[in-house]
């Protein structure tokens, strides 16, 4: 009997390490990127991988994706309310074309036991552009609430004080209310509970507001605004906010950063799946671009915040907190900000932090506090005084990966901004973490002083670690081509040129990352957040 017994717990226990596949699911589809979730049973030993594979609908050739993530079912802690999320596999398939069809094939395994193979397809978003057989109509202030579905309405220059549109678009059939001067001047707007309207173009002093909104456009407006752009609960779905000039009120001033500085204001400001901010610059805020927290949040899945120009955030760059899963911050050009990117907490995650280039902050580079769950941090660049890569909180991050970046950090001045403290110049000061966090291929410098650094109860003055960073890399500052460093972070400096010099020790040295950064220049993809002999990306508005 007692045989029995024990024969029935070893496979019970066997069992809860096996792997039972459940549905794939392709969330919120977003302009460019594609998200997957894998929904699974057991593997608590958390040994389950999937390889990710992609072509367009019928092409022959497939190209690898990056390997999905293990996300273990878990919940927030000393959030309200509490959140949780799923056991699963997933990850997201980047740079893709718009309006797109696209296959994806998934290889399950897990040593105990539990495999399979899946092929789903799912679709980008098309371009959110005027139908091809919109009526374009000349407009006027009197006309701006009764446009019609398919219609571009031009409007005169003028001042159309605060509006509240009352007109939905069709899929397809937008309406578009657009000014080709600039000179359609608003004191606020609000599209409240519309679908499918478009604003472009337009000069607004004062909010634009998009609260309960599906698929609406901002798209190259000049904001000008305390809060610029808001979307409240229930926020905003499928949105396509680009190639808009926000500024704030707030001057970049040492005395009122933090969070508990008196800079209230908002650039950026949503809740909701599936938008795309994208391409604007966005000045003078406490926070440039924001989800909502806590209370203030639904459902935050699949965001993408790509090429912005941010500057002058007396509290976040980029908050992207309560970021469930697949939420994609990429290839942003962050400038005298209090903290660089926020993620406090992530939420099961994955959420990806990739070529993201940050000068001047006066705090730290990422912000990954409230025990933050899922962070995926690879090939960023980040060059400010103080510690270079600090995380100063006694609530543990995990299931965090950190890879490829370049951190340079250095003598500060020796002042605390509203208390916080931008480190003693470490390389690298993280020592509060989680068992599952993978954090090595990076390379650290310090500039002006000894170069140390601090992971976990680690101090090292060299490389490689064991645990942590046996691939790490020792570097200097002039492993850029233009060594610039931030030695007084209260002033306000011009956004540098942080691309590598040509025969840096950081080139050809990138562990690969499939459809990260497998296309690339010499034998192999270079640290941090450029790639050699590639041209800048476009930051903030295109031409």
């Amino acid at each position: 009997m007692k045989s029995y017994l024990y024969l029935l717990l070893a496979s019970s226990l066997q069992a809860l390490d096996s792997t039972t596949p459940r549905e794939v699911t392709t969330p919120f589809p977003t302009i460019t990127n594609l998200a997957v979730e894998w929904r699974i049973e057991g593997d608590d030993d958390l040994d389950a991988s999937c390889e990710m594979k992609f072509r367009k609908a019928g092409a022959t050739e497939w190209r690898s994706g990056m390997t999905l993530r293990r996300v273990p079912a878990g919940s927030s802690q000393k959030t309200d309310p509490i959140i949780t999320w799923t056991n699963r596999l997933s990850g997201s398939v980047f740079d893709l074309e718009p309006g797109t069809e696209y296959e994806i094939e998934l290889k399950l395994r897990d040593p105990d036991g539990g495999a399979a193979t899946r092929i789903v397809k799912a679709s980008t978003r098309p371009e959110p552009v005027a139908a091809k057989d919109a009526v374009i109509k000349n407009g006027s202030k009197a006309d701006l609430k009764s446009a019609k579905p398919g219609e571009v309405l031009l409007l005169a220059d003028g001042d159309y004080g605060a509006v509240t549109f009352n007109r939905d678009g069709e899929p397809g059939k937008p309406i578009v209310y657009r000014s080709t001067s600039g000179k359609a001047v608003f004191s606020e707007i609000g599209l409240t509970d519309r679908k499918w309207v478009y604003l472009e173009g337009l000069t607004v002093n004062g909010p634009v507001r998009l609260n309960n909104t599906e698929h609406c456009v901002v798209r190259r407006c000049i904001i000008n605004s305390q809060f610029g752009i808001k979307a409240y609960k229930p926020g905003m779905m499928n949105a396509c906010i680009e190639d808009n000039v926000i500024t704030g009120v707030r001057k970049w001033d040492p005395a009122i950063m933090g969070a508990g500085g008196d800079n209230e204001g908002e650039g950026i400001q949503f809740t909701g799946s599936g938008n795309v901010i994208r391409h604007n610059r966005v000045t003078g805020f406490r926070d440039c671009i924001s989800h909502m927290e806590d209370g203030g949040a639904v459902s935050q899945q699949c965001n993408d915040i790509l090429n912005n120009d941010i500057s002058a955030g007396l509290d976040d760059g980029i908050e992207a907190d309560f970021a469930l899963s697949n939420c994609r911050i990429l290839r942003n050009r962050l400038t005298n900000c209090f903290v660089g990117i926020s993620s406090q907490p992530g939420l099961g995650g994955p959420n990806y932090f990739i070529r993201n280039v940050m000068f001047n902050l006066t705090y730290s580079a990422f912000k990954l506090h409230r025990y933050s769950i899922g962070d995926v941090i690879l090939h960023n660049t980040v060059v400010k005084a103080g510690d270079g890569f600090g995380n100063y909180t006694s609530e543990p991050f995990d299931h965090a990966l950190i890879q490829n970046n370049l951190f340079i950090g250095g003598k500060a001045t020796d002042v605390k901004y509203r208390g916080y403290s931008p480190g003693r110049g470490r390389a690298v000061d993280v020592q509060n973490f989680g068992d599952h966090c993978v954090i090595d291929f990076n390379a650290y410098a310090t500039h002006g002083m000894t170069f140390e650094g601090k992971i976990r109860s680690w101090t090292f003055t060299t490389f490689p670690g064991t645990e942590f960073e046996p691939h790490g890399i020792k570097v200097t500052l002039d492993v850029l081509a233009q060594p610039i460093f931030p030695d007084d972070p209260a002033k306000i400096y011009e956004p540098p040129d942080l691309r590598l010099k040509p025969e840096s020790a950081i080139i050809d040295v990138a562990i690969l990352l499939p459809n990260v950064n497998d296309i690339f220049h010499g034998k192999a993809p270079d640290l941090g957040a450029y790639e050699a002999k590639t041209n800048l990306p476009i930051y903030g508005p295109r031409p």
